[in-house]
C-alpha cells in the first residue's frame, strides 16, 4: 500500500499528505485491512464497493458470474492487487452491516434470519438458541459472495443484487475494451530469433551447467512440466557451497502450515490467475477514469522474445518504454557492482520522470569486462528504490535476463517486484537443442512447454502461501534468505531477515566474476557436470556418496561398530561443511561411561519416518516396523494406511505393526480401527522435501493389495490434496486433535512441521492446540517424489527450525507441555546430541535406514525402478531386496552407543540433563569459503537464561475428553457394545458437543475391529444443534439420527456408521432451499451411509473413498478428489464439481439444465440416466434417503418418478470408466476361456 500512496487522492479527502501512512507499521493482516478500508469508505467509496475491490471473487473464464461484473473486478485490479487469503469478514458503517468470504470460501459462515427480522452471522450454528419455528431462512456465505443488511430500510440486499449495482455504475466494460492492450493479440511483422552468438560462453557466464541444461530446461521444453526428483538434498547450501553460486540460491520459498492453506493450484485452477498488467498508475486511482485501463494485459508474466520485442516497440496510446543495463565491470570489485547498482536505480527514477510506462533491465550486453549484475539483486534494488522515492506504481519492471531457467528463479523475480520476464537464454539452449536434435520437437512447442512448465510451477509456488493472483503475489517478497548479510539485506531486499547473517556484495562480485571469467577463458566445448542433484566424481559434495554409503551398509551386516565410527568419522569430519552442525561441536567434562544411561533407553528416542506402504515396497515397511517394535521404539505407517493383518502379533510373538499412525491430507486407510491401533497418530500438514504440496499415486502403482489398504479400487489413481481440509485454522487443528484423542485417549497426537522462519510461532499455536508432540522435520530429508524446485528451494535446514520452535515455546512458557522431535538427514551420534541440545528429545530417521536396507540414492524412486527393491511396486524388483531388519537393530544400537559415548565425554548421564542447553554449543574451524561472514547467534541464543521457564516437557497435556458426551453413551449403551444387542437412546446436543460419536466409535473398533457391530445396532438420535464433526470415524452398526442442524465435518472419516440430518419437526422453512449442514462433509469417508434434508456447504464429500451420501444441495467443490462410493445431489451444486474425481460415482438433479457449467469436465463423463442399473440404484437411495429423513423433495420425486429420472445427469470418472471397461473384459475373457475348457 506504500507504493500506492503517491496516486491515492480524492476529492472527498483532499490532500493526503497527513493520513500517511495509510497502514500502521507492524500491524497485524487485519488491522491493516481496517486500515486500508476505512481509507476508501472516507474517500467515498461504498462499504460494498470497497469491500469488492478488496477481496473481489475469483472472475477468471470458470466462474459463472457476468462480463460485466468480471469488467468491474477487472478494471479494480489495475488499481489495486486482491488482498489474498482466508478469509470470513464482517463489516460495519453504522446503517449497512454485511458479511463476505474470499474468493476460496476457506471460512465458515452461517446465518440465520428470524420472522422478527433478526439475523445472526457466527462460523458456528446454535450459537444462540433460536425456537425452530422462529427461523426464516437458513443460509451460508459462499466463496467470493456478499450479504448486505439495510438497518435504516429493514431489509436483506443478497450478493446477486448488490454485484449488478456495483457492476452497472460506471461503463467498465466499455473502458476496458477501448483503453487496455492484450499481448497475445498483438501481431508483429518482425522476426525475432531464439539464438545467442557464443552460446557456450555465455552459459558458463550465466552459470549453466550440463545438469542444468539436461535435467531443468530440456526437461522443462519437452514435458511440460519441472521434473520430478526424489531422495532430498544432501548438497551445501549455498553459503557454504566451494562453488560460485547464483544468488537465487541463497533464497528458499515461504509455505503455509496450518493457517492461510495452502491451495491446488491444478484440481482449483478456477480460483487461480496468473493474468498480469503492466504500464503506469494513473494519479487519482479513486476516481473512476477509463484513462486508468492504459494497460497491456498480459495472460502470465513469461515473455517469448517476440513479445519483449513487441512491448518494447508498442507506439500506441502513450506507451513509452526504455531498457536499463544491469551490468558492472568485474574488475571493479564490489565496488564497481555497488556504483553500478546505484546508477541503475537513478536511471529507472529518471525514466519515470520521462514517463516510461515500463523499464525493461536488461544483461544481453555482457562482455569481456562485464558482467551481469544478478537480476534479483537488480530488480529488488530498484523495486525499493522507486518505493522510496514515491514512483514505484507509475512504472513496471521487465527483466531480460540470462540467467533464468528455472520456475523458483522467475518466481523470485516477480515475488521481489518484477511484472514480467524473458528469459531468454533459456530460449536460445532450446534452440540449440531442437536444432542438434536433441529435444525432437519443434522449437515453438518445445518454447510453448517450457513456458507452461514456469507457469505451473508459479501457480503451485504461489499457491504453497494459500495466493491465487500473481497480483497479491508480486513485490511480496514472500521468502527467506538463508545466509544473506544484514547490510546486504537492509540494503537492497527491504530488511529481509536472514537466521544466518552471511554475505555481501564482496561476495556476490566474487563468485559472478568466477562466473565470467570462466565463460570466457572456455568458451567452448561441453559444459560442466557438476553433480547439482546427485553425486559425481569432482562435482559438488554429497552427505550421501559412495564411499559413507558402502561403510554403513558394511558396518551394519557385519554388525562391526568399529566400521560404524568409520562411516560416522567420514560423516561428521568432512572435508568441507554441508550442514550447519558441521560448524558446531559441544563443550567437554568427562565422566565414567558406568554412569550414563543405558542404549536401551537412548534407542526409545529413535523413530523412522513417514515413509508409506505404497511409497516403499512391502518388504522395506514391513521390516523397519519389525525393527523399531523389537528395540520399543516407533516406526511411521506414512500417509498409505496399514494393513488390518499387520495389527495383530504374528505367531512367533513378534509385531509389524507400526505404532505410529499417519493422518494425511489424503485421509488414506484413515478409520477408526486404524488409529485405535496406535501409541501415536500424527498429524502430517507438511512433508520436508515439498511442503505445501499434495501428491498423487499413480494408477499403475495402486495394485490390489495397495488399493485395499487405502480403501480405493485397483488401477485408480489417488491424490492427496496439498491441505487438510478440515485445518484451515488453528481452531481446525485443534478440532482434528480433539477428534482423534476421542477416537483413541490411550494415543499421543503429534503434529508434523516443516522448517521455516517463524515455525516457532506456529508451533506454540500447535501447542495451544494440545498436541503432545511436535515434529519439526527439516526441508533437506528424503523423499520418494517431488518437484525439483521443491526439494531444493522450499523450506530450511533442521537446526533453524528446531532452533526457532524451541526458543518461541521456551519464551511463551509453553515448552513444558509438548515434546519435540527433529528431522532431516540425521545420521551419526553426534547429529543426535547437537540436535538435542538445540531442544529435540526426539529423532527422526529415514534416508539412512532405505541406505541400511540396501538403497544406494540411483534417486529413482518415482519411476518404480528402484533395482534394489526398497522403493517399488515391481514384483521382480521386490525379488532383489536383501534388507533385514536386523540391519536396522544394529544400526540405531551403534548410534545410541555413540550418543552414549558423547555423553559420558560431556558429563552427563542422561539425554534428559542435555535437551535445551544450547549454551553447551560451541562453533569450531571449519573450513568455508564464506565462514568468516556466518554469525550463527542467533540459532544459538538460549532464553531459559532469562525467564527459568522450562526447556522440555516436564508436564502432560490436558486434552478435556473426560466428560465428553461419548463417556455417557458408552456408559449406557454397555450392552449393546459388548454383546451386539440393539438399543436406543434419546439425546439433545449443542454446538460446544463436538466429535460425537468418535469416542463410541474408537470403542466399538477396539473390540470388534473393522468389522465393527451388525447393522443398526445402537441407534442415537439428537435433537438441537450439533458440533463439528457430528459423527466422526462413526463404525459400522452405529446410526446417529440428527433433528436441527449440524456443523462442519459431519461424517468425518465415516466408516461403517449412518448419519441422517433433517430439519427440526417444528421449523416452518422448506427443508430442500436452506442451509442445515456445514462444509467439508464425509472427508476421507471409507464406508457408510449420510442422508441430508437440506442443503450442506462446500467440498461436500471431498476424497469421500466408499461411502454413500444423499443431500438437497451443495457448494463449491462437491466430490473433489473422490476415489469411490455414491453421491446423489438432489439439488444445486457450486462450481467445481468433480475436481481431481477418480472412482465412485455421483447423481445431480439437473432441474436448471446447467450442470455441466458447475463441472470440472478434466476427469468425468456426463451422461442421462438410460440404464435400468443406474436407474434403479438412484432410485433406491432416493427411496432410503425418503426413508431416513422424510424428505418431502424425496417423496415428490418418487410419486412421478419416470419424469424426474430423465432430470439427472450422471458424472462417472473418466479413469473410472476405463478400470470398469478392463473387469469386464477380464470377466469376459474368463468365460471364454471357461467354455473353451469344457469343449
Amino acid at each position: 500500500m506504500k507504493a500506492r500512496e503517491s496516486v491515492l487522492s480524492t476529492p472527498a479527502l483532499g490532500d493526503i499528505k497527513d493520513l500517511k501512512p495509510i497502514v500502521q507499521e507492524g500491524m497485524s493482516d487485519s488491522a491493516s485491512l481496517d486500515n486500508v478500508l476505512e481509507f476508501l469508505v472516507a474517500s467515498g467509496l461504498s462499504l460494498p464497493h470497497a469491500m469488492a475491490m478488496l477481496i473481489p471473487e475469483s472472475f477468471n473464464a470458470k466462474n459463472p458470474i457476468s462480463e460485466d461484473l468480471k469488467a468491474f473486478y477487472e478494471y479494480h485490479s489495475i488499481l489495486m492487487e486482491p488482498w489474498d487469503g482466508p478469509a470470513a469478514l464482517l463489516f460495519c458503517d453504522g446503517r449497512y452491516a454485511g458479511g463476505m468470504l474470499d474468493r476460496n470460501g476457506l471460512r465458515p459462515a452461517r446465518y440465520v434470519i428470524t420472522k422478527g427480522g433478526m439475523m445472526v452471522v457466527s462460523s458456528e450454528v446454535g450459537v444462540l438458541d433460536i425456537p425452530p419455528q422462529d427461523v426464516e431462512e437458513k443460509g451460508r456465505l459462499q466463496p467470493g459472495k456478499m450479504i448486505l443488511v439495510d438497518t435504516q430500510e429493514g431489509k436483506v440486499i443478497h450478493d446477486e443484487e448488490l454485484k449488478k449495482q456495483l457492476a452497472d455504475e460506471f461503463p467498465y466494460r466499455t473502458w476496458l475494451h477501448e483503453n487496455r492492450i492484450e499481448l497475445d493479440k498483438l501481431k508483429s511483422g518482425r522476426h525475432i530469433g531464439s539464438s545467442v552468438e557464443n552460446l557456450r560462453e555465455k552459459e558458463r557466464v550465466f552459470g549453466f551447467t550440463q545438469e542444468d541444461v539436461e535435467k531443468l530446461i530440456a526437461s522443462y521444453a519437452k514435458d511440460a512440466k519441472e521434473p520430478t526428483m526424489s531422495m532430498g538434498n544432501d548438497k551445501p547450501l549455498a553459503v557454504m557451497s566451494e562453488k560460485p553460486q547464483l544468488l537465487f540460491n541463497y533464497f528458499r520459498q515461504q509455505f503455509a502450515q496450518v493457517t492461510n492453506p495452502s491451495i491446488d493450484p491444478i484440481r482449483e485452477e478456477l480460483v487461480m490467475s496468473l493474468t498480469e498488467y503492466i504500464g503506469a498508475v494513473g494519479m487519482n486511482i479513486l476516481v473512476p477514469n477509463e484513462q486508468h485501463c492504459k494497460m497491456v494485459r498480459l495472460p502470465y508474466p513469461i515473455l517469448t522474445n517476440t513479445q519483449l520485442d513487441l512491448l518494447t516497440n508498442i507506439r500506441y496510446k502513450g506507451f513509452k518504454t526504455e531498457k536499463l543495463k544491469m551490468l558492472f565491470d568485474v574488475n571493479e570489485g564490489a565496488e564497481g557492482l555497488k556504483k553500478s547498482i546505484e546508477h541503475l536505480c537513478l536511471e529507472a527514477e529518471k525514466s519515470v520522470d520521462n514517463g516510461v510506462n515500463y523499464i525493461v533491465l536488461t544483461d544481453r550486453d555482457i562482455d569481456g569486462s562485464h558482467a551481469p549484475i544478478p537480476s534479483l539483486l537488480a530488480v529488488s534494488a530498484v523495486h525499493h528504490y522507486l518505493i522510496s522515492v514515491g514512483k514505484r506504481v507509475q512504472t513496471a519492471i521487465i527483466v531480460e535476463s540470462g540467467e533464468v531457467r528455472e520456475t523458483e528463479h522467475a518466481a523470485l523475480l516477480l515475488g521481489f517486484g518484477a511484472s514480467a520476464l524473458n528469459p531468454y537464454m533459456a530460449f536460445a539452449i532450446i534452440d540449440d537443442l531442437v536444432k542438434r536434435k536433441e529435444i525432437q520437437l519443434d522449437y515453438n512447442t518445445a518454447e510453448s512447454n517450457y513456458i507452461k512448465a514456469v507457469r505451473k510451477g508459479l501457480l503451485k509456488i504461489m499457491s504453497k502461501m494459500g495466493i491465487s493472483t500473481i497480483r497479491s503475489y508480486r513485490g511480496a517478497q514472500i521468502f527467506e534468505a538463508i545466509g544473506l548479510g544484514k547490510q546486504l539485506s537492509d540494503t537492497y531486499f527491504g530488511g529481509m531477515p536472514s537466521p544466518i547473517d552471511g554475505i555481501g556484495l564482496e561476495e556476490i562480485a566474487r563468485d559472478y566474476k568466477i562466473m565470467h571469467d570462466y565463460g570466457f577463458e572456455n568458451k567452448d566445448g561441453r559444459l560442466d557436470f557438476t553433480g547439482e542433484y546427485c553425486f559425481r566424481k569432482g562435482g559438488n559434495k554429497h552427505a550421501w556418496n559412495p564411499d559413507t554409503i558402502r561403510t554403513l551398509q558394511l558396518a551394519t551386516r557385519t554388525e562391526s561398530y568399529k566400521k560404524f565410527k568409520e562411516f560416522t568419522n567420514l560423516s561428521d569430519h568432512k572435508e568441507a561443511p554441508i550442514f550447519i552442525r558441521d560448524f558446531f561441536d559441544f563443550k567437554r567434562n568427562p565422566i565414567s561411561i558406568d554412569k550414563v544411561e543405558p542404549i536401551e533407553s537412548i534407542m526409545k528416542r529413535f523413530v523412522t519416518g513417514a515413509m508409506s506402504f505404497g511409497a516403499l515396497s512391502k518388504e522395506a515397511h514391513e521390516a523397519i516396523a519389525l525393527a523399531m517394535n523389537s528395540i520399543h521404539s516407533r516406526s511411521n505407517t506414512g500417509e498409505g494406511g496399514e494393513d488390518s493383518d499387520r495389527f495383530k502379533p504374528q505367531a512367533d510373538g513378534t509385531s509389524l505393526r507400526s505404532a505410529i499412525k499417519q493422518v494425511a491430507s489424503g485421509r488414506f486407510g484413515v478409520t477408526a480401527e486404524y488409529l485405535v491401533n496406535a501409541d501415536e497418530i500424527q498429524i502430517k500438514i507438511a512433508q520436508g522435501a515439498k511442503p505445501g504440496e499434495g501428491g498423487q499415486l499413480p494408477g499403475y502403482k495402486v495394485d490390489k493389495i495397495i488399493a485395499r489398504v487405502r480403501h480405493s479400487i485397483p488401477g485408480i489413481s489417488l491424490i492427496s490434496p496439498p491441505p487438510h481440509h478440515d485445518i484451515y485454522s488453528i481452531e481446525d487443528l485443534a478440532q482434528l486433535i480433539f477428534d482423534l484423542k476421542n477416537v483413541n485417549p490411550s494415543a499421543m497426537i503429534s503434529v508434523k512441521l516443516v522448517a521455516e522462519s517463524g515455525v516457532g510461532t506456529i508451533a506454540a499455536g500447535v501447542t495451544k492446540a494440545k498436541a503432545d508432540l511436535i515434529t519439526i522435520s527439516g526441508a533437506d530429508g528424503g523423499t520418494g517424489a517431488s518437484p525439483g524446485s521443491s526439494i531444493y528451494y522450499a523450506g530450511i535446514s533442521p537446526e533453524l527450525g528446531l532452533s526457532d520452535t524451541q526458543q518461541t515455546l521456551v519464551k511463551n512458557g509453553l515448552r513444558g507441555q509438548v515434546k519435540l522431535q527433529v528431522d532431516g538427514q540425521l545420521k551419526t551420534g553426534r547429529d543426535v546430541i547437537l540436535m538435542a541440545l538445540l531442544g529435540a528429545e526426539e529423532f527422526g530417521f529415514a534416508t539412512s535406514v532405505l541406505i541400511v536396507l540396501g538403497c544406494v540414492m540411483m534417486r529413482k524412486c518415482h519411476t518404480n525402478t528402484c533395482p534394489m527393491g526398497v522403493t517399488t511396486q515391481n514384483e521382480e524388483l521386490r525379488k532383489r531386496f536383501i534388507g533385514r531388519s536386523e540391519y536396522i537393530v544394529n544400526y540405531f544400537k551403534f548410534l545410541a552407543t555413540e550418543v552414549r559415548e558423547y555423553l559420558a565425554e560431556m558429563g552427563f548421564t542422561s539425554m534428559e540433563e542435555i535437551i535445551g542447553r544450547a549454551d553447551l554449543i560451541v562453533r569450531k574451524d571449519t573450513k568455508c569459503i564464506n565462514g568468516n561472514s556466518l554469525d550463527f547467534s542467533k540459532l544459538l541464543y538460549m532464553p531459559s537464561k532469562e525467564n527459568g521457564a522450562a526447556i522440555h516437557k516436564v508436564i502432560p497435556q490436558i486434552h478435556n475428553i473426560d466428560n465428553v458426551i461419548d463417556v455417557d453413551l458408552i456408559a449406557k449403551l454397555k450392552d449393546a457394545i459388548d454383546n451386539k444387542s440393539e438399543m436406543s437412546l434419546d439425546r439433545v446436543i449443542k454446538n460446544t458437543d463436538r466429535a460425537v460419536g468418535a469416542m463410541l466409535s474408537g470403542t466399538v473398533a477396539k473390540k470388534w475391529g473393522g468389522e465393527g457391530l451388525p447393522d443398526h445396532t445402537i441407534n442415537v438420535k439428537f435433537r438441537g444443534s450439533a458440533g463439528q464433526s457430528f459423527g466422526a470415524f462413526l463404525e459400522k452398526g452405529i446410526d446417529f439420527t440428527l433433528e436441527g442442524e449440524a456443523n462442519d465435518y459431519l461424517g468425518k472419516g465415516l466408516c461403517g456408521g449412518v448419519i441422517s440430518v433433517m430439519p427440526s419437526l417444528r421449523s416452518t422453512f422448506e427443508a430442500s432451499k436452506n442451509t442445515i449442514a456445514g462444509n467439508t462433509l464425509l472427508y476421507g469417508a471409507t464406508s457408510g451411509e449420510v442422508y441430508i434434508a437440506g442443503r450442506a456447504g462446500e467440498r461436500f464429500a471431498v476424497r469421500n473413498s466408499g461411502a454413500t451420501a444423499v443431500v438437497e444441495g451443495v457448494g463449491d467443490h462437491c466430490c473433489e478428489y473422490m476415489t469411490g462410493g455414491r453421491v446423489v445431489v438432489l439439488g444445486p451444486t457450486g462450481k467445481n464439481f468433480a475436481a481431481g474425481m477418480s472412482g465412485g460415482i455421483a447423481y445431480v438433479w439437473n432441474y436448471n439444465e446447467n450442470f455441466d457449467y458447475f463441472c470440472n469436465m478434466d476427469s468425468v463423463e456426463l451422461s442421462l440416466i438410460e440404464d435400468s442399473v443406474s436407474n434403479k440404484e438412484l432410485k433406491d437411495l432416493v427411496r432410503k434417503h425418503y426413508m431416513y429423513t422424510r424428505s418431502e423433495l424425496a417423496h415428490k420425486m418418487l410419486d412421478n418418478w419416470n419424469k424426474y429420472v430423465e432430470q439427472f445427469i450422471q458424472v462417472v470418472p473418466i479413469e473410472y470408466i476405463k478400470v470398469l471397461q478392463e473387469e469386464k473384459m477380464k470377466k469376459l475373457q474368463e468365460k471364454v476361456a471357461a467354455v473353451q475348457t469344457e469343449f
